[in-house]
Order: C-alpha cells, then sequence, then structure tokens
C-alpha cells in the first residue's frame, strides 16, 4: 500500500486502547509489544491511547485521546478543576464516576471515534484493546475495517467482586460494571473478535453471546530475550505480580498461605501491585511487613529483574484469560505455582504445578514442595522455558492478528461493493 526506506508497509493500522498502563499491567504490556511486532514484520502502527500512556517503540506513533484522568494515581476518584472540562463528555464522565460507575471505556470510545472520523484515508483498519465502547459502532457505520481484543470477559471479575462484596458494597459494584451492558452489545455487532486462550473464547461466548465463529485465538508473546534465564536466585524469594488491586488477583489467598509458610521456614514475597490497597492492609494484619516487599511502576527490566532473581513465581489468581505473568515466569526460568483458574492450565501446560483456586492451604503445600526440591525447580525451569519458546512470541501473534486484519479489510470492501 504505501513504500517507505525500501520497504512495504502492507497494512496501516490504528490501535485503540483505553488506558496502557506503561509498566506492569496487561494492557500496556499488550499495546506495546503488539505494536513492536506489527512494525517488525512490515506494518505501519498508531497508537491511540487515554491515560496512563503507554511507553512504545520509537517506530510506532502514539496520539494521546485526553481524558479527566479520574483514576489516576495517587489521587483516584479525584474532583477535577472547573476549567479541566472541555466538553459534555467531560460532564459526563465526572458524573458516571460520582454515581459509582465506570465511565472510561465509553468515553475513550466517543473521544476516539471523534477524532477519527478527520483520518478517513489515513487507515486500512482499526483495532479496538477492550474497550468495546459504543463509540465503535460509530466507526463501524462510517465503513472501518474493525478488530476488537478481548482478553476475558470482564463478567467474571463482576461475579467474583459480587461473591464478596456485602451490604451497599454489593450495589456499588453493580453500579460500577455497568459498562458490561454496553460491551456485550457491542461485541455481539463486531464480526471479528481475538482472545488470547481457547478458554477465554469460551467464556466470551458464554458470558457476551456472540458467536464462536466471529472470535480468533491468539496467544499472547513474551520477550524471550528480556525475560531468560540466568540471574541468580534469591533462597526462599517468591515473586507475585498482580497488576490490580482486586478479588479476581488472588493475592489474599497467597498472603495467607504465606503467613503458614513462615512458620516453618524462612521466605519472603515480592509483590508487584498498585500501591495504597487491600494488601497493604492485610500484610499488616497477618504480621507480615518484614516479609512481604510491595512495589510498583517497574519497567520491564526491573519486573525481569525480580521475576529471574526469585526462587519460585506465584499466579494465585481466581480467575485467568490468558496470565501474561505465567508466561514470564516460564519464560525467565522461574519455577511456577499457579492456580487451576481460566486459562492458567491451558497456557502452562505441564510446566507449572497447580492448585486448587482460593485454596490457602494447597497453596502453602505446593509452595513449600517447590521450595524444598531442587530437582523439581529445575524440572519445571526448563519445562517453562521450552513451552514458551514454542509457543509464545510476539512476531508469532502479530503475524496471526494481521490475519484477521486482512480478513475484516476484505470483508467490509466485499460489503461496501455490494452497496451495505
Amino acid at each position: 500500500m504505501l513504500a517507505g526506506e525500501g520497504e512495504v508497509v502492507r497494512m496501516r493500522v490504528a490501535l485503540l486502547s483505553y488506558r496502557s498502563k506503561p509498566h506492569s499491567g496487561g494492557q500496556g504490556t499488550y499495546v506495546r509489544q503488539l505494536s513492536r511486532g506489527l512494525v517488525d514484520i512490515g506494518h505501519r502502527v498508531e497508537v491511540f491511547s487515554g491515560p496512563p500512556y503507554p511507553e512504545l517503540d520509537p517506530r510506532v506513533r502514539l496520539t494521546r485521546v485526553p481524558s479527566l484522568d479520574l483514576y489516576r494515581e495517587p489521587d483516584p476518584f479525584r474532583v477535577p478543576r472547573l476549567a479541566e472540562f472541555r466538553d459534555a463528555v467531560d460532564v459526563a464522565e465526572f458524573a458516571l464516576m460520582c454515581s459509582a460507575g465506570f465511565p472510561e471505556p465509553w468515553t475513550f470510545s466517543v473521544r476516539v471515534a471523534r477524532l477519527l472520523a478527520e483520518r478517513h484515508g489515513d487507515f486500512d483498519v482499526i483495532h479496538d484493546n477492550q474497550s468495546l465502547g459504543s463509540g465503535l459502532l460509530a466507526l463501524r457505520r462510517q465503513g472501518w475495517p474493525l478488530v476488537a481484543t478481548i482478553h476475558h470477559p470482564i463478567s467474571r471479575d463482576r461475579r467474583l467482586d459480587l461473591a464478596r462484596a456485602r451490604g451497599w458494597r454489593r450495589i456499588t459494584v453493580r453500579r460500577w460494571y455497568g459498562f458490561l451492558r454496553m460491551q456485550r452489545r457491542v461485541a455481539r455487532r463486531l464480526p471479528h473478535l481475538i482472545t488470547v486462550s481457547a478458554s477465554s473464547a469460551a467464556d466470551i461466548v458464554a458470558d457476551f453471546g456472540v458467536s464462536p465463529k466471529q472470535i480468533t485465538t491468539v496467544p499472547l508473546g513474551v520477550d524471550t530475550a528480556l525475560f531468560a534465564p540466568g540471574r541468580e536466585r534469591v533462597p526462599g524469594r517468591i515473586v507475585c505480580i498482580a497488576s490490580a488491586d482486586m478479588p479476581l488477583k488472588g493475592v489474599p489467598v497467597l498472603l495467607e498461605a504465606l503467613a503458614a509458610l513462615r512458620a516453618d521456614r524462612e521466605v519472603e514475597l515480592e509483590l508487584i501491585t498498585p500501591p495504597g490497597g487491600s494488601a497493604e492492609r492485610q500484610v499488616r494484619r497477618l504480621g507480615l511487613a518484614g516479609a512481604v516487599r510491595i512495589r510498583s511502576g517497574l519497567s520491564e527490566e526491573e519486573l525481569a529483574e525480580a521475576i529471574g532473581t526469585a526462587q519460585v513465581a506465584c499466579v494465585p489468581s481466581l480467575y485467568e484469560g490468558f496470565s501474561l505473568p505465567a508466561v514470564e515466569a516460564m519464560a525467565s526460568g522461574t519455577p511456577l505455582v499457579a492456580t487451576r483458574a481460566g486459562a492458567i492450565p491451558e497456557v502452562v501446560g505441564q510446566a507449572a504445578m497447580l492448585v486448587p483456586p482460593g485454596d490457602a492451604g494447597e497453596l502453602r503445600l505446593a509452595l513449600a514442595k517447590v521450595l524444598d526440591d531442587a530437582q523439581l525447580r529445575e524440572a519445571l525451569a526448563r519445562r517453562g522455558r521450552e513451552r514458551v519458546l514454542q509457543r509464545y512470541g510476539w512476531v508469532a501473534a502479530a503475524r496471526a492478528t494481521a490475519q484477521v486484519y486482512t480478513r475484516a479489510i476484505e470483508e467490509s470492501g466485499a460489503a461496501y461493493r455490494k452497496g451495505a
């Protein structure tokens, strides 16, 4: 389509992400690595993101989509100054937050639809990352070929949060997840959806009511040069990455298991998670202040160092649509203990010791077994690295994603030739 510096740029891609946390966090990693992989195989990519904005390969252009950034750290649920309000969308965003809703997927999609309405001819395909906002339907009506990634249906998060909520908290949880109705409606009307595992695909079909024919499974990748064995391990150190402080990630279960482990051995936990949440309170309640180090805002290099120096990695989640931390641990040759939750068994195969989700006793036993058995650690590390090298590369993910783009473009073109 376009030529530049001796290579053919086969597709021009607008990659949308309503928030793209630049450090630990699946959304920002997905946007950064997928866009890099697409550029590596010859496509041109421009990322449209709301705050927090991603850190991207220099070859990838970033268009910052402004918002009120109501959930930014360290002052989430903030009250903006009057001068910050620019239009009715800003007013609606603040009003929805005040009523316990989560407006970002909707408001981002409306804002980005306005921006792209002025960019006809600049892109061949639009790829939405998880917002599933109603603004996408406006873009579809304008004739854009559209693809959307659903990492997992957020209905699973809602179910777990509601199960643990009590009293008035149940009302606010229901309000927070009000955007799910929009996401279901939009997903059903987009013919090309990407997800990251067969498990997640089945959950999307069940919870969102989409057809299996709409979904293509494209596993995530990992940088196997950065996340690699070779670092010196710290005896007794466990690492856990939880990109959000929410029940879904299972951190309370891990902390209970750690407290029990400390009764008969020296262990420590490196917990990489947002600051100021319930994990800090539980650490104090269990008397684990000297055994748990909570960190956030790590670069990819710092994250690889944290995983690569641990003796064991743990993914205690109650549900996962994929689990990038599990793949990063396997790539690093760090023995993995994880739960049989969601897609985790599919992702790790025989390269991890698996326990039932939500069972602190079984998690303690598994961690103790791996910590005590050097031969088991060596076997898990070897299997994990081999599995990643065979299955989870970002260039392979980019190629599979580009195939979905091609189908979306071809079908869109056929529809317009028929006058649709």
